[in-house]
């Protein structure tokens, strides 16, 4: 089974439109984004993320677990089906479902922030001696890279912007 078409299911968050229930097969390759705030060039402060791996099939309850120990509901909701992954967030949690092959990639680094904006994180980290391992590059939410910091640790650094739908 190829990456593309092991998300092939839609879990729309509680509340939330149904519209995307179903994939249709055009959309099994095209990624889908549900966030209640599509901008992150407002925030004041980066938010980060411990980042939560599950099998496949297993996203929904992973996150509902989150939303119950925290007294929250998730806010974002993304499908990425270029990277075979399903991401929700809950409060500090970015829970990322995947097959093992799929998540492999994304397991070195430490954790996720999402910041106001990607181009000016990373020419600081690179005036302060940080390593890019991953170039910026565009994501279904925006923009990201990776970065390795002087003491080692790898974070990934991502923006959300509105895609053309406005999500």
């Amino acid at each position: 089974m190829t990456g593309s078409h092991r998300i092939n299911r839609v879990l729309v968050p509680p509340g939330w439109s149904t519209e995307a229930a179903v994939m249709t097969k055009q959309q099994d390759t095209l990624p889908l984004v549900r966030r209640r705030s599509n901008d992150s060039s407002a925030l004041t402060a980066p938010r980060a993320f411990i980042r939560v791996f599950t099998a496949p099939g297993t996203l929904e309850s992973r996150t509902r677990f989150y939303e119950e120990v925290q007294g929250l509901e998730r806010d974002m909701w993304i499908t990425y089906p270029a990277k075979g992954l399903a991401l929700a967030a809950v409060g500090g949690f970015l829970v990322i479902e995947g097959a093992d092959e799929d998540i492999a990639p994304f397991l070195s680094a430490a954790g996720t922030l999402l910041v106001d904006d990607a181009a000016a994180h990373l020419a600081r980290l690179t005036e302060r001696g940080a390593e890019i391992v991953e170039p910026l590059h565009q994501v279904p939410t925006g923009a990201a890279f990776y970065a390795r910091h002087p003491d080692g640790t790898v974070v990934e650094y991502v923006e959300h912007r509105p895609t053309p739908d406005g999500d």
